[in-house]
């Protein structure tokens, strides 16, 4: 009777710790929108959700990795700031990104990415 109490306990365990394992990554949240300021000093990027209006402040740190284009490259804080800077000077809202966070920490930017509309 205490083995078959013992193996319950593990089984459910180890249910619990593999729950935990899928669970933890489906809480982080992207947002569709656009970044429309960069803050390099304080670290701190500024998204307006496509779905809302609200503007959204998430920090970045170390570990946040900022890609741009189809073909993820590589950037940073400066260039986001650069790419955003030149959106804003040819008369748009800001450069259009996914953002993946959790409890306001940014952990993934993609700027630019998808197809470009065909020139006519």
């Amino acid at each position: 009777m205490k083995k078959d109490r013992r193996s319950r306990l593990r089984t459910l365990a180890a249910c619990f710790v593999a729950l935990a394992v899928v669970v933890a990554p489906a809480i982080a949240e992207e947002i569709f929108g656009v970044i429309t300021k960069v803050d390099v000093q304080a670290k701190k990027v500024t998204v307006v959700s496509k779905d809302s209006d609200k503007d959204l402040v998430l920090t970045t740190n170390a570990d946040t990795e900022i890609l741009f284009g189809k073909n993820a490259e590589k950037g940073d804080l400066e260039k986001l700031d650069k790419a955003v800077q030149k959106q804003l000077d040819a008369g748009k809202k800001g450069a259009f990104a996914k953002v993946t966070h959790e409890k306001g920490v940014a952990s993934k930017i993609t700027v630019g990415f998808g197809k470009k509309k065909a020139e006519r």
